[in-house]
């Protein structure tokens, strides 16, 4: 019996499967907090140097943010900008000027950097790490570093728990990072020093990491195969819900420490609650657990509230000569450098890159939300309920066309709309935000997809440390993205350019990848090669279009090594087997009840970059 067909045994989707998902989505919804919560915990008010009229004011108790007239008091002391708005970082020179004397006396017209720090515009946000650590003007790039520092623990967690939940368990490993998560998160929030924010916040990068790989991993191993669309595609749902919670809470919780407490304690309760989530039944199984991995059934099989066939189930039933065949080629010793040792793995690792260019441009959009012209709070609810709305049609869309034609149309467009917006007038704010919410909508779709391509791509002795190759890229990505605006201001055109053109390329690589759709998911990886070696593939490319020749087994060879092939055996890989396009290629190259003859020796030279992945 094999394991998909255990799990059916025991009541399929029931309620085991249904609570399991909730109860691991809850802790991933808070996490899409985390990873854009310096949107509003960094968020940077209006803000000008502390002249002697604010220490005389201050020294007075008046209100020196809302005073009226105010404005009129300072122009002796601040210069304009170009549109008419105090200038940020510099002050007119001041000869001994005391707080008594507030006319122009002692007033030189040259400028200087602000002397006696800033004052900051509190209506919006009562304090933020920008304007405790006064984080502006020559030092405002230590906000996008507290940002990288952060993404640079998730890149890293992705890195080292992907390979230890496969040697240790997904539950030991989850476990730890929702307690990580929620004492990391909370010194964070209190901590007095910059240098200690940034520490604590690399912790709770490397915990989200942690616990996004393996959240998955325990969602889709607990899941059956027609169950699996949907839970992942859930599970990026959970995302975007995470990003509107995230825009509620910081409405209401205008002070950063309240705010990045508020999302870091309840993870001391899913730390909690975690001990009583089972350990994967397919990863106890495959380590030679079966005992435990028993345990775990009959607990799942008594809440689906199928006991009598619980109890039907034992050892030798998860210990028949096809699980057994399994379990003896996964006793040897797996590494990171099995993601490329063979063929079909190599191939398949390497079009996983383009996780990198899809996070890459996601966060470079969501992480600059000051820069759209509106609130930042209606910003973040927009790019929230689009995603939604967006991944919605995704749980339907790749239910039907799969999850490579997915993949390539939703990178593809991303890009295209990325693009678009580095054109568009920045005068005309509507379109901008219009442009740059729909395409996070699409870059949202691509995520949503991976996550779940990933998970079925791989296969389940090496699926965490595949895993957590494709969450480090993307992670890589999306610190880099932190440092890119380093160099400047989103609306800068140069931006979008970059944060577009990587998705379309992306788009491009994932033509290659194989599709899973209704396929069950590989144990091993003589089974992703076995598979992979089917049929014999030969592949050229004509511009931008991948053209893909299955050579059935009966096909014959003639005395000059040619290969005979009708067109009814060509298909397109990018679009699968797509009826309405092989009928079109056919008619326009005639070739209708035709016989195409093609050198199998160049068509093998032509196709040996490709191949060779």
């Amino acid at each position: 019996m094999a394991f998909n067909e255990i799990l059916e045994s025991i009541g399929g989707v029931g309620y085991f499967q249904i609570l399991h998902t909730i109860l691991l989505l809850v802790p991933v919804t808070l996490l899409a907090c985390h990873n854009l919560l310096q949107n509003f915990t960094g968020a940077v008010p209006s803000h000008h140097c502390r002249v002697p009229l604010d220490i005389a004011l201050q020294t007075q108790g008046l209100n020196f943010t809302k005073d009226s007239g105010r404005a009129e008091l300072l122009k002796p002391f601040i210069p304009m900008d170009q549109q008419q708005r105090f200038e940020k970082c510099i002050q007119y020179r001041t000869k001994d000027i005391l707080p008594s004397t507030m006319g122009e006396r002692g007033i030189d017209l040259s400028t200087e950097p602000c002397k006696d720090g800033w004052i900051y515009d509190s209506s919006v946000f009562s304090s933020t790490i920008a304007t405790e650590f006064n984080l502006v003007c020559n030092q405002r790039s230590w906000k996008q570093v507290a940002h990288s520092i952060y993404m640079t623990g998730v890149f890293i967690g992705a890195l080292v728990f992907g390979s230890l939940a496969d040697k240790l368990g997904r539950m030991e490993i989850l476990t730890w990072s929702y307690l990580q998560m929620g004492i990391a998160g909370c010194c964070a929030a209190f901590l007095p020093t910059f240098d200690a924010y940034c520490a604590f916040r690399f912790l709770c990068g490397v915990a989200s990491s942690a616990i996004s790989v393996n959240s998955i991993s325990l969602i889709l191993e607990w899941m059956p195969s027609r169950g699996r669309t949907l839970a992942g595609n859930f599970f990026g749902f959970s995302y975007s819900l995470g990003q509107l919670v995230l825009a509620a809470l910081a409405y209401k919780i205008r002070d950063w420490r309240w705010l990045q407490f508020s999302v870091s304690a309840p993870y001391c309760v899913f730390f909690l609650y975690s001990w009583w989530l089972p350990e994967s039944a397919r990863w106890l199984i495959l380590r030679d657990k079966p005992h435990k991995a028993l345990v775990n059934l009959r607990k799942a099989a008594r809440v689906n509230g199928k006991l009598k066939e619980g109890n039907k189930l034992n050892e030798e039933v998860m210990l028949c000569s096809e699980m057994q065949k399994e379990i003896m080629e996964i006793r040897s010793t797996h590494s990171v450098f099995d993601l490329i040792r063979t063929p079909a793995m190599r191939r398949m690792s390497i079009c996983l890159v383009l996780v990198f260019s899809a996070n890459f441009a996601y966060y470079g959009l969501s992480m600059d939300l000051q820069n759209f012209g509106i609130s930042v709070f209606l910003a973040q609810a927009l790019f929230g309920g689009v995603e939604m709305a967006a991944k919605l049609f995704v749980m339907v869309a790749m239910t039907f066309v799969g999850r490579r034609l997915m993949q390539f149309w939703s990178l593809s467009m991303a890009g295209v709309l990325v693009v678009s917006y580095g054109f568009a007038p920045q005068e005309k704010k509507l379109l901008c935000t219009v442009l740059a919410v729909t395409g996070k909508a699409f870059l949202a779709c691509s995520i949503t997809c991976m996550y779940l391509y990933t998970g079925e791509l791989y296969p389940t002795e090496i699926r965490q440390t595949g895993m957590g190759f494709s969450a480090m890229n993307a992670r890589l990505g999306s610190a880099i993205a932190s440092v890119v605006h380093l160099s400047g201001d989103f609306s800068s055109s140069i931006f979008p350019m970059i944060f577009g053109i990587t998705p379309l390329l992306a788009g491009l690589c994932s033509c290659f990848l194989s599709e899973t759709k209704n396929s069950p998911l590989r144990e091993t990886i003589h089974d992703v090669e076995s598979r992979y070696q089917i049929t014999n593939r030969s592949q050229i490319t004509m511009g931008f279009l991948v053209i893909r020749y299955t050579v059935p087994n009966e096909t014959k060879q003639n005395s000059e090594n040619k290969i005979i092939l009708t067109h009814n055996e060509t298909y397109f890989s990018a679009m699968h087997t797509s009826m309405i396009f092989h009928r079109t290629f056919s008619n326009v190259l005639k070739l209708q009840h035709s016989i195409l003859s093609l050198s199998y020796k160049k068509l093998q030279n032509i196709s040996f970059l490709f191949s060779s992945f």
